[in-house]
């Protein structure tokens, strides 16, 4: 299967879906987007074009992107002579699991069954399929139609072809994908992500500082070159030698428990949930959380620009 124009399927028409569906509609390909609630097909076209909007994109290829996306009230319509479909689902097992047996029943033999989850184990999402070679997973982040990356991980079944095919996909469509060769918990991005919050939330809840000391240090030092310098490019750059040292005199410190914090485990019990309560490692104001998320947005979208120069 080539990367020419495309029959694309989207199950799903939320925050994922609806960022799915856009990029691939924008990149010139044949879109159905469906969803069980009827109040999210009704609205998917008018946050779709909100989204193109807040990225600097111009009438023309709105209407040009929204000209490819058809939305229909059933998965049986919208998985119908795909060539991939991408499922969006809540993070829920079974969900998902039922999803894609409906899926099976109504997609062509050689269509590419993808799921999108950030964490949850693709092998176990697609046990219960007859064909399990044309099965492969994607992690989209959030929010998918303005962060570049997409991990397209591998089952032990997975055909290589049908790996191959669906980074083509994406790689055509203006993604940045990469293989993940084994289906392990958290795929590379998680893995990295929390490794990195563990110890954030370790330095906090041993009192060596506040959570505002340690957001400061992130985004005001290395954080500020991780867009451009990885941190295995980081440790060429100032050498491996240089690397180890350092790791002889500080992994020992570091956290190392395998579950997570009893700290974290009591913001969720005590209901500091962060900004949708108000207060979670740090207190929040109503205007202070739609200032931050303003903030990322922007940020994400000149920074899309500065790289594409």
């Amino acid at each position: 299967m080539g990367v020419s124009t495309q029959h694309i399927a989207v199950i799903g028409a939320g925050l994922m879906g609806h960022g799915i569906a856009l990029t691939l509609a924008k990149a010139g390909h044949s879109v159905a987007i469906t969803d069980p609630f009827e109040a999210a097909r009704d609205t998917v076209m008018a946050r779709i074009r909100q989204s193109m909007s807040a990225m600097g994109d111009d009438e023309a290829s709105i209407s040009n992107a929204l000209k490819n996306i058809n939305i229909v009230d059933s998965m049986s319509k919208a998985v119908s002579g795909a060539d991939v479909v991408f499922e969006a689902a809540p993070e829920k097992m079974a969900l998902k699991q039922a999803i894609f047996a409906e899926i099976e029943e109504h997609a062509s033999q050689d269509c590419i069954l993808a799921s999108n989850t950030s964490v949850m184990p693709i092998t176990e999402i697609m046990s219960g399929l007859k064909n399990k070679a044309r099965a492969v997973g994607t992690h989209w982040w959030n929010p998918p139609h303005m962060i570049p990356l997409v991990e397209v991980v591998k089952t032990e079944w997975t055909d290589q072809a049908v790996a191959q095919a669906t980074f083509d996909l994406l790689q055509e469509a203006g993604k940045t994908p990469v293989m993940v060769a084994k289906d392990v918990p958290g795929f590379i991005g998680n893995r990295l992500q929390h490794a990195l919050w563990r110890e954030a939330i370790s330095l906090v809840e041993n009192g060596i500082c506040d959570a505002e000391a340690v957001d400061t240090v992130i985004k005001s030092s290395f954080g500020r070159r991780l867009a451009v310098l990885g941190p295995l490019e980081n440790a060429d750059l100032v050498g491996t030698d240089l690397t180890l040292d350092i790791h002889q005199n500080v992994l020992h410190d570091i956290e190392a428990r395998r579950g997570p914090s009893p700290y974290l485990e009591q913001l969720v019990e005590d209901g500091r949930l962060g900004m949708k309560s108000g207060q979670g490692f740090r207190s929040w104001s109503e205007e202070e959380a739609d200032g931050v998320r303003a903030r990322v947005a922007n940020h994400l979208t000149k920074l899309d620009g500065i790289l594409e120069t």
